[in-house]
């Protein structure tokens, strides 16, 4: 069993890459090893000939390791959608034990691990088994990243309640401002009852900011708003 945190959501969108991301570049910070992984990627790009996935270029980056993209990002899938879906339109397998083999290695590799799932916890990899299943598998605690509109409480508290009925170990909620001008009593009474109604921490709060962009790579704005935003000492 490795250590460090899997990185699921409420929905996709939400910001994953991002706090992945920011995670691993605050690991980076304080001198620890942290290796990344992106299991499943759907929406790649072809770049000579080779599907490629931007969430996992940036935990790369972020991370600032030299493992090679393969090992990152194991299934790399083109079209933006469910891997499931994805995968029987482009008649591809999704191989779950190249995944499985993928984090043993980078396990062995690096002292920590953040992984970032695909969508949410009932996104389907293969038939019947699904990110949390994944998850449950990488024996990691989980975070969860919501987004701080209205709605969030619902969804928060269904993608806890079922996390835990799995057996999973949620370490805490971040939440991500993920457009300009959000509504602060939205954010405020939502991060509060989602605390209360979950008795979890929340772990921050990210603000909304243009810098913070998967395709355009940003390390000191990323580490910046993840010093400052991030409580580190319940994460790290």
């Amino acid at each position: 069993m490795g250590r460090g945190y899997f990185i699921t959501g409420t929905d996709t969108g939400v910001g994953k890459t991002i706090v992945a991301g920011g995670l691993a570049a605050l690991y980076k910070d304080k001198g620890l090893d942290a290796g990344v992984m992106k299991p499943v990627a759907t929406g790649c790009k072809r770049i000579n000939n080779a599907l490629v996935s931007e969430d996992a270029v940036f935990l790369k980056r972020a991370a600032e390791v030299d493992d090679e993209y393969a090992l990152i990002n194991p299934v790399s899938l083109e079209q933006p959608l469910a891997p499931t879906v994805a995968a029987r339109l482009s008649n591809t397998k999704i191989d779950l034990e190249k995944i499985r083999m993928n984090y043993d290695s980078l396990c062995e590799k690096h002292d920590y691990l953040i992984i970032e799932g695909v969508g949410g916890l009932l996104v389907p990899i293969e038939a019947y088994y699904f990110v949390v299943d994944l998850a449950s598998e990488m024996e990691l605690p989980i975070i969860v990243v919501c987004r701080s509109n209205l709605g969030t409480i619902n969804h928060t508290l269904l993608t806890v309640s079922y996390a835990r009925e799995h057996g999973l170990d949620v370490k805490g909620i971040i939440m991500n401002d993920i457009k300009e001008n959000g509504d602060d009593v939205v954010k405020k009474t939502s991060a509060d009852e989602i605390q209360r109604l979950t008795g979890l921490p929340l772990l921050g709060i990210i603000p909304f900011d243009k810098r913070l962009d998967v395709t355009q790579f940003n390390k000191e704005a990323l580490l910046n708003i993840f010093r400052d935003k991030i409580d580190k000492d319940i994460i790290i």
